[in-house]
């Protein structure tokens, strides 16, 4: 199963190392900033086009972007 929170880390960790704010990642991803927040904190899912929209954001294709959320899971779960 899918965990929300996981999601959310990878999304911020990734947004974080490029130096970019929640405003700036959701105006590029024409969704509002408590929207994003509320997926970082695991508290919301995306859908699978918002899924792309902040892939495309952040300037990660979604392939990879599952892929490090896939390194994720795998990483979690071995613990």
């Amino acid at each position: 199963m899918l965990d929300a929170e996981l999601v959310g880390r990878v999304f911020q960790r990734c947004r974080e190392r490029k130096g970019l704010s929640q405003e700036v990642v959701s105006s590029f991803a024409e969704i509002g900033r408590t929207h994003l927040s509320a997926i970082e904190r695991g508290q919301r899912k995306p859908t699978l086009e918002t899924f792309f929209r902040l892939s495309e954001a952040l300037g990660i294709k979604a392939s990879d972007m599952m892929k490090l959320i896939e390194e994720e899971m795998e990483r979690t779960s071995s613990h």
